[in-house]
């Protein structure tokens, strides 16, 4: 048998360690506070209508929410970390109370002075986990407190303000520039602002954080997609988040992503919003919250618990990972889905890499892809960190 170099025992032992970091992480915190994938792509190529049957991971049920808006005929969010069905949970049952402003002010604004109220207004409503959960977490939206809002809370919100921070005492100008760039008013604005601001936060602190695996798992990044985007993007980590954020700052207008105004200012606005937090989509998603329903579990047990010919599934990139640690299960969870798809059903993905190999070969000869369409609507992505987008139709 080969030994392991004695220089390699360093790495391995590195990389070990990070591996188990991030599932301590993501198994024992909210990870994601608001969801990191634009819906106005995902609604493009689905295309869903009043008989979809949608599979979707719930990620912070922002999208899951959005989808209904297409009148299908049901969805279920499927996610492992019960913490985050909590968070869909409250989402939902502050729209079946049937009052916007509280609604806004919780997950708008990012908090609210009767925040305690608001919670026990809809608490026995709620699953016993997502009680257990708020009971302990509800002064997140509490305005008085160090951080604010609910959305530098979670590890992604943790993340975003300690960068935000950090950022701001070491270069005191990189607020103002940065409240420029989210009102700009038309392309060109948006560019000149972004040269002021890219010009003050890249630098050897932000550069070094970067390359700081605790910074990555915060944000959910696992060290597949890392070493993904390391192995793949011209000029490694750096060089790709220098060149995406360049990317989405000035080639499509600001005034709509709501994505990144909430983590560069802590909420949103009534006009820059997710499409759930729109007082005009209000009634018609009360009407039609039933229809969403949560599970923790994986994506494979739910579909061995919950048999059914289903028309889309959402996978995030939630495969990135499971084709780095897991083949067999990657392969397990992709012949449950051929097996409970319908005919046709509609798949979509995303990856930190640039391409499908995360999808085992023998899959896709039963899919068929659509790279000319997805190309050119991840051009039009607002949130821009992926590396890739991939929309798939099963026809075997």
């Amino acid at each position: 048998m080969l030994k392991e170099s004695p220089s390699r025992r360093p790495v391995h032992l590195l990389k070990s360690a990070h591996d188990m970091v991030f599932r301590h992480v993501h198994n024992s915190n909210l990870i994601y506070n608001t969801a990191w994938e634009d819906p106005r792509l995902d609604r493009q190529l689905m295309k869903l209508d009043r008989d979809s049957r949608v599979v979707v991971i719930t990620s912070a049920g922002c999208n899951a929410l959005d989808y209904l808006l297409d009148d299908p005929a049901e969805i279920h969010a499927v996610d492992m970390n019960y913490r985050q069905n909590a968070l869909l949970e409250f989402k939902q049952a502050l729209i079946r109370k049937g009052d916007f402003k509280e609604l806004f002010e919780m997950f708008g604004f990012g908090s609210h002075p009767e925040h305690v109220r608001v919670y026990h207004s809809v608490r026995e409503t709620l699953s016993e986990p997502a009680r257990k959960f708020w009971d302990k977490r509800i002064g997140f939206f509490n305005p008085d407190s160090l951080k604010k809002s609910f959305y530098y809370h979670g590890t992604s919100g943790i993340a975003a303000w300690v960068m935000g921070n950090t950022l701001f005492k070491l270069r005191p100008n990189v607020k103002n520039f940065a409240a420029c760039l989210l009102d700009a008013r038309s392309l060109q604005e948006q560019r000149s602002a972004y040269e002021l601001f890219e010009r003050e936060i890249w630098g050897p602190f932000s550069n070094w954080l970067l390359r700081q695996p605790a910074l990555m798992t915060l944000l959910g990044v696992p060290r597949p997609q890392i070493r993904l985007i390391q192995d793949s993007y011209p000029g490694g980590l750096t060089t790709y988040v220098k060149d995406k954020l360049r990317h989405v700052f000035t080639e499509l207008p600001i005034e709509d992503n709501y994505f990144w105004r909430v983590y560069m200012t802590g909420s949103y606005t009534l006009g820059c919003c997710p499409n759930y937090l729109k007082q005009e989509n209000f009634a018609t998603l009360r009407s039609r919250v039933n229809r969403l329903k949560s599970y923790t579990t994986t994506v494979s047990n739910f579909l061995r618990e919950h048999p059914g010919a289903y028309t889309h599934f959402v996978l995030l990139d939630h495969q990135d990972w499971l084709a780095a640690h897991d083949t067999a299960a990657l392969l397990e969870e992709w012949e449950l889905i051929l097996a409970n798809s319908a005919r046709g059903a509609r798949i979509l993905m995303r990856s930190a890499g640039i391409n499908i190999d995360f999808v085992p070969e023998s899959i896709r000869a039963r899919l068929r892809f659509f790279p000319e369409r997805t190309e050119a609507l991840h051009q039009l992505d607002r949130v821009g960190t992926y590396g890739s987008l991939h929309f798939a139709e099963v026809i075997a």
